[in-house]
């Protein structure tokens, strides 16, 4: 059955429809920037100074008042916004179990985008972008989205650093960068989320996590094998070897969490057990995608 059925349809809809009622209408597609006599909505004036177009000096303000006044308008500017969809071999976990959450997760945000009449564009990456869809707008355009995710797979090694640095490249265009991921990546994270937030993107980071890797399910003698690298290790899970590594899981999640904040990264923590819809209003709650 297709990710992306009738049911998903409607269900989109009513998110797009939500996120106007969150925020009463006041979409993260309508920011504005204050320029000097463009647009079409008057803001404010500021003194004149010497250069300025005399075109935009404000001759009523002078003839009541004597002073050279500017006007300056707002102007309505498009957002650009980026999904990165990590398409590694971990995603692959559990028959596309992470893989499939994340892709309902970025046509679901970029739904949104589209309605706005933002421009949105999708970046599929493990070690290196591998799959591109260029920028596009418009409600009617998520059937060309839905026939791209559905075609991602996930397949080989992450790396974050590589994929990230590709991608801004190739995006001189700055705007909202989406990063949907589980973050296994031996290099970690941190450079590669760094290296968005100096580039100015402004960053959101989607965490997802299939429920047996936070509480697994095993006991005894066990095989574990690296999704990416084909690495084995043999163990013999006890009990207490188990609530090890959910501490340390744990540890990881707040760590990462910690780390976003502080540098004013909108972080969200998913299981895949959690409805995807869930998210995208919790997302919208917190301040994503809207003011």
């Amino acid at each position: 059955m297709s990710l992306f059925d009738e049911a998903f349809l409607k269900k989109i809809e009513y998110l797009y429809v939500m996120s106007k009622k969150v925020f009463t209408g006041k979409l993260r597609a309508e920011r504005k920037t204050r320029k000097v006599a463009s647009g079409i909505e008057f803001a404010d004036h500021r003194n004149y100074a010497p250069g300025d177009d005399f075109r935009a000096l404000d001759w009523r303000v002078y003839g009541r008042t004597e002073k050279l006044l500017v006007r300056l308008f707002e102007e309505k500017e498009d957002l650009s916004i980026y999904f990165l969809i990590d398409c590694s071999g971990s995603m692959h976990f559990n028959d596309d179990a992470k893989l499939n959450y994340a892709k309902k997760m970025a046509a679901a945000l970029g739904y949104i985008g589209l309605c706005n009449q933002d421009h949105v564009s999708y970046i599929a990456f493990n070690g290196k972008v591998i799959e591109r869809l260029a920028p596009t707008s418009g409600r009617g355009q998520i059937f060309k989205i839905f026939q791209f995710l559905e075609k991602l797979k996930g397949e080989g090694q992450t790396s974050f650093e590589d994929s990230f640095k590709t991608f801004a490249s190739e995006n001189r265009r700055r705007g909202v960068a989406v990063v949907i991921s589980d973050f296994y990546n031996p290099e970690g994270y941190e450079k590669a989320l760094n290296f968005l937030h100096y580039q100015q993107f402004e960053t959101y980071v989607v965490h997802i996590a299939d429920e047996s890797e936070f509480d697994p399910k095993v006991h005894g003698d066990v095989t574990l094998i690296d999704d990416e690298t084909g690495e084995r290790v043999d163990l013999t899970m006890t009990p207490r070897l188990v609530a090890k590594y959910q501490k340390a899981f744990e540890t990881l999640c707040l760590k990462m969490e910690a780390y976003c904040v502080a540098r004013h990264m909108l972080y969200f923590r998913t299981p895949v057990s959690t409805p995807f819809d869930e998210i995208v209003l919790k997302v919208f709650r917190a301040g994503g995608f809207l003011k």
